[in-house]
């Protein structure tokens, strides 16, 4: 038999085996995340069935999750994404089966009583943990239970939000900055699609945003422009989360009491906050995020131009004080917040524009998914956002750097050729500085900026008789 022969009946075998296993994890974990998503929206319809607040039980659900996760499956703490990324980097995607129930109750309890966390890194998590339990059952090699997570994630991600293709890149494309496993690509794409479809034969209904862009505005220069100023800012937003979060994080791991009691803190101080702030900022915030991707000048009024940095705090402490639930939710609500703030302030002409804009390039900058967050663009907000999304989104992941929301990124590419970078190490343990070459051009250059400002500012010395 000729090489080119059985080259292609190996790949069709190959072909075969994944459009089966994949068709069949998306099934399994469409179902999976519809049961959980189901859950959660029969919990936040109960909300208002308590007599008072229900954000009042914060402090005690936040002590319930400690100990749950603790006590069955410490896996499950934190926002999800970040613990499948390190099972598929350091386990072979070998995820236990107890994280998939005490995850989704985890969550449950956080988000229903206001606790300010998403429900896409449960549902990446659920999915991923399905799909490694699926594979440990029928014995599959490690090899193939890591392709099968990494579906698992994608699907996860699609059925939570509807965005099948964008679910299935984003599974990929958040392992590792600056490479794709496109091997992993054909079975993350059915995964995705199988999952998104069985969630929607289910009951799940997805919210699209119809803006019509390609109606309000047109390519022109004057709009490039500031929407490349917005992908910088979107940067420094999406930096400046990224930032906020981990040293919350670690200052409140640092205080020196027991668990349960820092649990308990942590609620009680957003519960009073709220008192002084409002209590907009718990929960999954889906109302200020549609509000914010309106055209109306009246709805924008009615959020505050700092609401993206309490947004910030609320989850920050949430997570740092035991909450369990996803962090992308969280980035959506203060990328559309702070990007409607933006278009504010350029004249409010296209605030549904810059809050849409501010969706994606916050995501791509915070969790490094630039191709994910401009496919999400067009999924969400149709085809004609396409060009401007990918240059905002583009800049806003230079702008961040090396840093995430998920530390266990690996890093396989410098994002400029003036750092000095070690690539392969997770972004965790990565070190940045600059090169003594480029550091010697950045000096000289400050110094000639320096003597022109003295010699502008230099007077005249007067003339004496």
């Amino acid at each position: 038999m000729k090489k080119h022969t059985l080259e292609q009946i190996t790949i069709f075998i190959s072909i075969a085996k994944w459009l089966f296993l994949s068709s069949v994890i998306g099934i399994v974990i469409g179902a999976s995340v519809t049961l959980f998503l189901k859950i959660l929206q029969f919990s936040e319809q109960n909300q208002d069935t308590l007599p008072f607040p229900h954000y009042y039980l914060l402090p005690f659900a936040l002590v319930a999750t400690v100990w749950v996760v603790t006590k069955f499956a410490p896996d499950a703490e934190g926002h999800g994404t970040e613990k499948v990324i390190e099972a598929v980097h350091k386990k072979h995607g070998k995820i236990d089966i107890a994280v998939i129930p005490i995850k989704l109750l985890a969550t449950v309890m956080t988000i229903f009583t206001g606790g300010s966390v998403g429900k896409e890194g449960p549902g990446a998590q659920i999915g991923a943990g399905m799909a490694s339990f699926v594979s440990d059952l029928f014995h599959f090699t490690k090899e193939d239970r890591k392709k099968l997570v990494i579906c698992g994630i994608g699907a996860g991600f699609a059925s939570v939000f509807g965005t099948p293709i964008a679910g299935a890149i984003f599974g990929v494309e958040v392992l590792i900055i600056g490479l794709i496993r496109y091997d992993v690509l054909l079975p993350s794409f059915i995964a995705g699609f199988a999952a998104f479809t069985t969630a929607q034969y289910l009951g799940i209904e997805y919210t699209y945003f119809d803006i019509n862009f390609h109606q309000r505005i047109a390519l022109d220069f004057p709009l490039i422009v500031q929407v490349v100023l917005a992908g910088l800012f979107f940067g420094f937003i999406s930096d400046f989360t990224i930032t906020f979060i981990k040293r919350t994080h670690r200052t409140i791991k640092k205080i020196p009491i027991n668990i349960y009691i820092k649990a308990f803190l942590g609620g009680s101080t957003l519960v009073l906050l709220s008192f002084v702030v409002g209590d907009q900022y718990f929960g999954l915030g889906v109302g200020t995020i549609d509000n914010a991707l309106q055209p109306s000048q009246a709805l924008a009024q009615n959020i505050p131009w700092y609401a993206f940095i309490l947004k910030t705090l609320f989850t920050s402490i949430t997570l740092a004080s035991g909450g369990s639930g996803g962090v992308v939710t969280p980035i959506f609500y203060i990328g559309a917040t702070s990007g409607n703030w933006f278009g504010s302030a350029m004249g409010g002409e296209h605030l549904a524009f810059f809050g849409a804009l501010g969706f994606v390039s916050v995501l791509a900058g915070t969790t490094n998914s630039p191709i994910a967050a401009t496919i999400m663009a067009m999924e969400l907000f149709g085809i004609e956002m396409a060009h401007y999304a990918a240059i905002s989104v583009v800049i806003s992941f230079l702008m961040t750097g090396h840093r995430s929301v998920f530390p266990s990124q690996i890093l396989a590419m410098k994002k400029s050729d003036m750092l000095d970078i070690k690539t392969g190490d997770s972004i965790e343990d990565t070190t940045v500085s600059i090169l003594d070459e480029d550091i010697n051009k950045i000096r000289d250059i400050s110094k000639r900026l320096q003597l022109k400002r003295e010699k502008r500012n230099e007077k005249p010395k007067s003339r004496t008789p």
